[in-house]
């Protein structure tokens, strides 16, 4: 049975993580951490073109050299991603003694975390694991979701945030709440947006705001 991990969502914000390669897959690691806001660290004697271009224009950090004892002693959070498996043993078990969060490309059993397959729309954000079990699986799953979520979606959270908080502030009760997500809450107003009519269908999530007395 595999590991039951705990599903969380986490703020990388200014966190220092380090990635143990410079292939492909470290590549996709480390531009998954830099859209989340890390400061990424890197090592490896060799790197893409793309991670190249991101360490000359300091995107990330770059030790041009392979990984070595006593690197990970301050890393919040660090990703082993060689095609060395053990390096990638030696530097996982170094990151968790310095109580680091760890993920192991070719050791489940490592991992304190796993990387899930994720679509994002915008504030919305759509991740699916199989637990390590079978990651093409997991992409197939994530395809499918591209296809049925489209950019509507982000657009979709972008209008109702514009009234999010007028909504939280204003004195209301639980039936105007739930009518207003009724009214707000529409496949139509997905399929205006789908349709680029952005004007159309913000006037409908601010009818439905109005209509509680919601200013928006």
């Amino acid at each position: 049975m595999a590991v039951p991990f705990y599903p969380i969502n986490l703020n990388l914000t200014g966190r220092q993580c380090a990635v143990i390669g410079g292939g492909l897959v470290a590549e996709r690691k480390i531009e998954t951490l830099l859209k989340a806001n890390a400061v990424v660290t890197v090592f490896s004697p060799k790197l893409t073109v793309r991670l190249s271009q991101l360490a000359e224009r300091h995107c990330l950090s770059a030790y041009l050299r392979t990984y070595q004892a006593g690197d990970l002693a301050s890393y919040f959070l660090v990703i082993c991603a060689t095609n060395d498996a053990d390096m990638n043993r030696q530097a996982a078990l170094e990151a968790k003694a310095a109580h680091g969060l760890v993920n192991i490309v070719d050791d489940p059993t490592l991992c304190d975390f796993m990387v899930p397959a994720q679509v994002r729309r915008g504030d919305l954000l759509l991740t699916v694991s199989t637990t390590g079990g079978s990651p093409k699986f997991a992409r197939l799953i994530r395809q499918q979701l591209e296809t049925q979520y489209g950019e509507e979606y982000g657009l979709y959270l972008d209008l109702l945030g514009k009234v999010r908080n007028n909504l939280q502030q204003g004195n209301l009760s639980l039936e105007q709440r739930q009518k207003f997500w009724q009214e707000s809450l529409d496949e139509d107003i997905l399929a205006l947006l789908a349709a680029g009519k952005l004007k159309e269908a913000e006037e409908k999530i601010r009818y439905a705001a109005c209509s509680i007395g919601i200013k928006s």
